[in-house]
């Protein structure tokens, strides 16, 4: 936390003076970037403006698409599992019976059951990006469309960060990927709240006005830094840091936001907490709550809130996981997209579940299922889509898409032109000047419009 002092050389909250600012917490740029650590935004703005705004929800680990979404009761018995279908509030889709919640909301979602083009990596990228993290690896990578919405669209206030990762800290790092910012570099990074500048953000006692140009001040400052050559664009990202950082610092916006005790008791119940968390294991807990976060932050002004619920790897165990992870699931996202829903924010705001690849159809010995490239499902809500539908088919068995394949570029194109963003004709510049396009060889799904 930080606080201003009548002393002429203000003081940290930890007795840090302003001399030593350039010493703490870096912004992951090899020096100080600031001494405010992942400070970047956050200033009250007087109206709640109208804006477009995406919650991407990565169920890290691969969800097993024919136990969820895509239920095959006339598949052989060692293929098919030991759920039952059950209707939804729309005729003729039938989901898993641990989503009841869901069933009741389905008029407001849009199934993909025949997701393709998945590269089998078992990382949230592809969710993130639509692409392959090896592709443009050598210029950072492709830009996470929270990124791309951060460069291309700016901040809704700009004292709030448009893009928030949620992700909390797992054991397998790559399921704690918010999305990159790829070769557009870290100035347009996701804000991550469980960063280490978290208590920065809450100011420790009143601020006098006076003292306010001692901040001015302390941007000034870095003026006085020698400018390296950074190809990288961290210099870009300094100066973005520079300029944001005297909002963030007399803001609690993003802090409020954050605070869920602001909810009323029955609005938490009905998101739940998600625990105990059950099977985690290296992956991601089942945080409810961070569903509800991400609501009270696109209110706030946030255009893109990522994060990684539950670890679905279930090489085992793959119907007690489902059981315990399902209903958790079920609980929060209908809560999420019923919130919205009276909030009347849904059609400004989209929803989508999804993870990196299938599950295989046959059960294996230890009642699990292994990892399946072939085909995955997704589930989404909002943006002004149509809902109530179902895009696409697999086979009888669950291998492969029958019908209206549907690839991870084509989902990741509707998410940008559900936040306003044309993925064809926007191309952002890479570090070598060149425009890079959105998506490739692919269209935004026209069957939601």
């Amino acid at each position: 936390m930080i606080t201003l002092s009548n002393d002429d050389r203000f003081q940290f909250c930890d007795r840090v003076t302003r001399r030593n600012v350039l010493q703490i917490g870096a912004l992951g740029f090899g020096f100080g970037a600031l001494g405010l650590p992942d400070l970047l935004r956050a200033e009250p703005a007087t109206q709640k403006p109208r804006h477009k705004a995406l919650i991407n929800i990565f169920l890290g680990g691969g969800p097993p698409h024919q136990d969820l979404w895509d239920l095959k009761r006339n598949a052989p018995v060692e293929l098919r599992g030991e759920f039952s279908p059950i209707e939804t509030k729309v005729p003729g889709i039938q989901i898993c019976e641990v989503f009841p919640r869901m069933a009741s909301v389905m008029d407001r979602c849009v199934v993909v059951r025949s997701v393709v083009g998945s590269v089998g990596a078992h990382d949230a990228y592809q969710c993130m990006t639509g692409f392959s993290s090896r592709d443009l690896a050598l210029v950072g990578g492709r830009p996470s469309v929270g990124a791309v919405a951060s460069k291309v669209l700016g901040p809704v206030d700009r004292a709030v960060p448009p893009f928030v990762g949620l992700t909390a800290t797992t054991q397998h790092v790559p399921w704690s990927d918010s999305g990159s910012p790829g070769f557009l570099g870290s100035a347009v990074a996701a804000f991550k709240p469980e960063g280490p500048g978290m208590a920065d953000m809450i100011p420790c006692g009143q601020i006098a006005e006076k003292r306010l140009d001692d901040r001015k001040a302390l941007l000034q400052d870095l003026d006085g830094l020698k400018r390296e050559a950074d190809q990288r664009g961290k210099m870009v990202a300094m100066d973005a840091f520079a300029k944001s950082a005297f909002d963030v610092l007399t803001s609690s916006k993003l802090v409020d936001a954050l605070d869920l005790s602001k909810e009323p008791a029955e609005v938490r119940a009905r998101y739940g907490t998600g625990k105990p968390f059950n099977f985690q294991y290296d992956g991601a807990p089942t945080a409810n709550e961070h569903l509800l976060m991400a609501r009270r932050l696109v209110e706030a002004g946030v255009r893109c809130v990522s994060l990684t619920f539950g670890r679905w790897d279930s090489h085992g165990q793959n119907f007690a996981l489902v059981r315990d992870h399902g209903a958790k699931l079920d609980q929060c996202l209908s809560a999420l997209i019923e919130d919205l829903h009276h909030r009347g924010l849904l059609d400004d705001v989209t929803v989508i579940a999804w993870g990196e690849f299938g599950r295989t159809p046959r059960i294996n010995k230890d009642a699990g299922r292994d990892h399946w490239p072939q085909v995955s499902c997704a589930l989404m809500a909002g943006g002004g889509m149509k809902g109530g539908q179902v895009i696409g088919s697999t086979n009888r068995l669950g291998e492969s898409a029958e019908t209206r394949p549907v690839h991870f570029q084509e989902i990741i194109g509707t998410l940008y032109r559900n936040l306003g963003i044309n993925p064809l004709t926007k191309p952002v510049i890479d570090p070598a000047g060149r425009p890079q396009p959105l998506i490739e060889n692919y269209l935004p799904l026209p069957e939601v419009v």
